[in-house]
């Protein structure tokens, strides 16, 4: 790109920037010298392709949607927490917020996330653990309390029963008084990454691709804020991908939501920006960047040029990041502060729009309170003292960031194209889909981890407490334990309630459920009441897998 068009395109950023809101906070650095709010070429450079980097808020949004970065808003600090019960998880999100957390983030036990009750013996032993439990409306009711779901974002973990769940959360709104037209949040609703990576599925594919249509007709017309989809990374990640598979999978399954959408007749600039992303941030911390950085400029690009979106917001990549799971270490777990701390400045720096820090003991139990509190704070550092707010993109324009971020973009287009042949029709989905059949994505994830897990016992990769520097004079940690208590204290209470309600109304709502099933009408206002009258989110999955039948995934050696 010439010198003329550079300097074109930084004044269009400095309009868009001097219209622009900004916070009333101190932009020097700790010696108070002042900067300025964005970097770039020197006037009269000429700078090769520099339209695939460009300016902050533009086309291809390569150093974020926003002209003013995080002067404008910081990223949204949306620590994810769950366990026991619902009255738990309350008091903890109680303290997120005092704390200064800026939204929630529910993660649910194993039974809600099979969509299965407290009370179902597949449920034994598993009831509050590693996330709240979640049996009916009135679970939502308890999990909210005091906390007005009007007015603060709310995030879901979860995919296989996320409609019921969603249909649950928005009955304890109503019940609060709130305006369901306001709501704002998310839900994960990716089932294409539970067939890839996290198994947590109900249905074959099809039947969870019906559910989620409705689910993004209905949030389209009715509660316009939320967004009915977060295309999950995290869990691809967590099992084993590169960042390049991170990548190129999560996009893929977005593009398929998109073909999803646009069978449906919606219109791409009205539902394409209620999709967002979840990603994982690694410990490598130039190629983390780097992957954060290519995912935007490939999402505006193919929004663009293939499925025809033309709206700003809708070639906007939204995304939330979470720090890597998979990198701590039970050996001496103290150090998991400092990658947590070096994972969540990646995101940062890659231009996340919301963080979860991981707490240091989650490789050995659930985060104890002062332990959450330690992640939270891992943000507020970043936030308050490292001037990592005061310039957007600060590292565009590095060398071996820009070549790392054209790197991993070349790698996930290859990809893409390796998916679509999988299909009959040239389609995304058609890929995915037999992607899926085949084992093509679990295949290659686990030949990418056969591979890392190789170099680790080879000590070409190191892990710090693992294979190199192992000695330590910590002590043990004091770890959060749920008590066997509260499986029987909630199946105690769910018998209670279905005792309590009406039976006949509840079945009534069941067996209407099922009628629209069996048309093509949206199947969320029959969910709704059925969520209404009590009906439980295995009585709600258990009609629908009688109806659909369950998917098991093909043995494969």
């Amino acid at each position: 790109m010439d010198a003329a068009d550079i300097a074109a395109g930084r004044e269009r950023w400095q309009k868009r920037y001097d219209d622009a809101r900004k916070r009333d906070a101190d932009f020097t650095t700790l010696s108070g010298v002042s900067l300025d709010p964005v970097y770039g070429p020197a006037p009269g450079d000429t700078v090769e392709d520099f339209e695939r980097i460009g300016w902050p808020g533009e086309f291809p949004y390569t150093r974020g949607l926003y002209p003013t970065g995080y002067r404008g808003r910081t990223w949204t600090i949306r620590q994810f927490a769950g366990f026991g019960n619902a009255q738990q998880t309350n008091e903890r999100y109680k303290m997120i917020l005092a704390a200064g957390g800026g939204g929630l983030s529910v993660a649910f036990d194993m039974p809600t996330l099979m969509g299965r009750d407290s009370d179902d013996p597949q449920s034994l032993g598993e009831v509050g653990h590693c996330g709240v439990a979640i049996d009916s409306a009135a679970d939502m009711d308890v999990l909210f309390d005091g906390i007005k779901l009007q007015d603060v974002t709310t995030s879901m973990t979860i995919s296989g029963p996320a409609v019921p769940v969603f249909c649950m959360y928005l009955v304890a709104a109503e019940r609060q008084g709130a305006d369901l037209s306001k709501l704002d949040g998310t839900l994960q609703t990716d089932i294409f990454k539970e067939y890839i990576a996290q198994k947590e599925w109900l249905f074959a594919p099809e039947p969870h691709l019906r559910l989620i249509g409705d689910l993004m007709e209905y949030c389209a017309r009715e509660i316009p804020k939320y967004k009915p989809l977060s295309v999950s990374g995290y869990h691809i990640r967590e099992a084993g991908a590169t960042a390049a598979q991170e990548l190129a999978y999560t996009l893929a399954d977005g593009f398929g939501y998109v073909e999803l959408g646009l069978s449906r007749g919606l219109d791409v600039n009205q539902f394409a920006p209620g999709l967002s992303f979840f990603f994982d941030a690694h410990v490598d911390f130039f190629e983390e960047i780097a992957k954060f950085r290519a995912a935007r400029r490939i999402w505006a690009r193919h929004l663009r040029d293939e499925y025809g979106a033309t709206s700003e917001k809708a070639l906007w990549l939204k995304f939330h990041t979470q720090t890597a799971g998979v990198s701590l270490t039970a050996q001496q777990p103290v150090n998991n502060v400092v990658r947590t701390a070096v994972e969540a400045l990646a995101a940062v720096l890659g231009g996340t729009n919301s963080l979860h820090t991981n707490a240091l003991d989650e490789t050995l139990a659930l985060p104890t309170d002062e332990s959450a509190e330690i992640a939270l704070r891992t943000q507020q550092v970043l936030m308050e003292e490292t001037g990592v707010t005061n310039v957007a993109d600060p590292l565009g324009g590095s060398w071996y960031v820009e070549a790392l971020t054209d790197r991993i973009e070349a790698e996930a287009e290859e990809i893409f194209a390796r998916i679509r042949d999988l299909g009959h029709d040239g389609t995304m989905t058609s890929g995915i889909l037999r992607g899926i059949e085949d084992g093509w994505f679990t295949a290659n994830i686990a030949e990418a981890a056969f591979v890392y897990q190789q170099a680790l016992e080879k000590n070409e990769k190191r892990i710090v407490g693992v294979n190199v520097h192992t000695g330590t004079v910590a002590k043990d940690l004091e770890i959060l334990r749920v008590s066997h208590e509260v499986e029987v204290v909630q199946k105690r209470e769910l018998g209670a309630r279905k005792n309590d309600r009406d039976p006949v109304r509840v079945q009534q709502a069941l067996t209407h459920l099922v009628e629209v099933a069996r048309t093509g009408d949206n199947m969320i206002p029959a969910m709704l009441d059925a969520a209404r009258a009590e009906a439980t989110l295995g009585e709600i999955c258990g009609v629908l897998k009688d109806e659909w039948g369950i998917y098991r995934e093909p043995a494969r050696f």
